[in-house]
């Protein structure tokens, strides 16, 4: 079991590489000469493969595995950065976004979840923050990585140094590492309560789980679309922009830089706290204390050219968008059931189209029209702020659970 789910942590730290453009942005955009909002503009075909692979990636997972899923998504990735190194159009950096963002999806919490879960018979919280950390400690290194290569060679040598590394160590983990439990593991296993939620959820699921199409029929299925929707729209935008953001109000690159690599690395107390707390509260009650920190660091972050102000927005949001990735899997488990939870999770993640291509591109079209950010900042602390009065409504639609103790 631990070396699986080692596999998965390592498939995990993949997602770091979605953190590289942050620390090049400004690279790439002076050398083309393209506006932040055109770059900004390249979340669209990311996304748009990220929200629509989901659920097919997860579907194929069922069919030939979650090692192939994951092996494959690891190459894509790899080779994506390759193709980013050797950009010279605008369309081109468009047109491997495609790849970039199906290698992303497949590496990701949908098919990483799915198979931590199964290894998961009781202390699921635990479980899932553990594998999920890797991203965390990808996110961590990217950046600083990116820039200090960017620096000395320039970003070119970057993207095609992190390409050649996720072939070389995540490619082959992928492959020899992550296994699904087959049914005789499963049958042998004793069934065990999840503790932290509503009910006697367990590991193998039960008949009181919903499918797809009878989340869809759901409230709570709708509230948890609209609450993604708020969190992709800032977190994919604060990602984004947030190194020009601090390099514009003062701070030197590598400064920047490094705070959101401290971002980021925080995200690994953020998850295993919430895991934790996971595992002996109420889910409902843990996802209500976690979006409420990412509402006070989306308020901080208006105040976040000053240093101590920026400390708070640092931590906080380090925290808070870290643990999602464990509190949103746990509350779609708790609210549905786990037997069809990768489905329906796949679902709910096609929310990352629309707020994450609007946000950057918002944030990106404020810097451009009125030359700061702050538009863009205030929208995101209202919308977060709605998204956690929101997210009271949620309650357990299991059938026979209709609400949490």
């Amino acid at each position: 079991m631990f070396i699986v789910l080692f596999g998965c942590f390592v498939c995990q730290m993949g997602l770091g590489a979605g953190y590289v453009f942050s620390a090049t942005l400004k690279h790439i955009v002076a050398e083309f000469d393209w506006s932040r909002a055109a770059f900004s503009a390249s979340s669209a075909p990311l996304l748009a493969a990220m929200g629509l692979s989901a659920p097919l990636l997860g579907a194929l997972a069922e069919r030939i595995g979650a090692r192939a899923v994951l092996t494959g998504s690891a190459l894509a990735l790899g080779l994506s950065l390759g193709l980013f190194s050797r950009m010279e159009e605008l369309w081109q950096f468009y047109a491997t976004s495609v790849l970039f963002g199906i290698g992303l999806t497949g590496v990701g919490d949908v098919i990483v979840g799915a198979v931590a879960a199964q290894w998961a018979v009781a202390r699921r919280g635990v479980v899932l923050a553990t594998v999920y950390l890797g991203s965390n400690v990808g996110g961590g290194i990217v950046p600083i990585a990116a820039d200090r290569m960017a620096a000395v060679e320039s970003w070119r040598y970057a993207l095609e140094g992190l390409g050649l590394a996720v072939i070389v160590i995540i490619v082959p983990i992928a492959l020899f590492a992550v296994r699904e439990r087959d049914d005789e593991e499963l049958d042998t296993e004793p069934l065990r309560p999840i503790q932290g939620v509503a009910g006697d959820v367990r590991a193998a699921g039960g008949p009181d789980d919903l499918d797809l199409h009878e989340a869809i029929r759901t409230p709570t299925f709708w509230i948890l679309a609209a609450v993604l929707f708020t969190f992709y729209f800032y977190y994919l935008a604060v990602n984004q922009h947030l190194v020009a953001f601090l390099s514009d109000s003062g701070f030197s690159d590598a400064r920047a830089a490094a705070g959101l690599s401290f971002a980021v690395a925080l995200g690994v107390f953020g998850k295993l706290g919430m895991g934790l707390l996971a595992d002996r509260l109420a889910i409902k009650r843990v996802a209500l204390a976690n979006f409420a920190v990412l509402a006070l660091a989306s308020i901080a972050l208006l105040g976040a050219a000053t240093p101590g102000v920026l400390t708070v927005f640092l931590i906080a949001h380090g925290l808070a968008t870290a643990a999602e990735n464990v509190v949103m899997p746990l509350l779609v488990a708790d609210s549905f059931g786990v037997t069809h939870m990768a489905k329906i999770y796949g679902a709910l993640m096609m929310t990352l189209f629309p707020g994450g291509v609007l946000g950057p591109i918002f944030a990106g079209l404020a810097f451009d029209t009125l030359g700061d950010y702050r538009v863009a900042f205030v929208a995101f602390a209202i919308m977060n702020t709605l998204g956690l009065l929101a997210l009271t409504r949620v309650r357990c639609e299991r059938k026979e659970v209709r609400s949490w103790t």
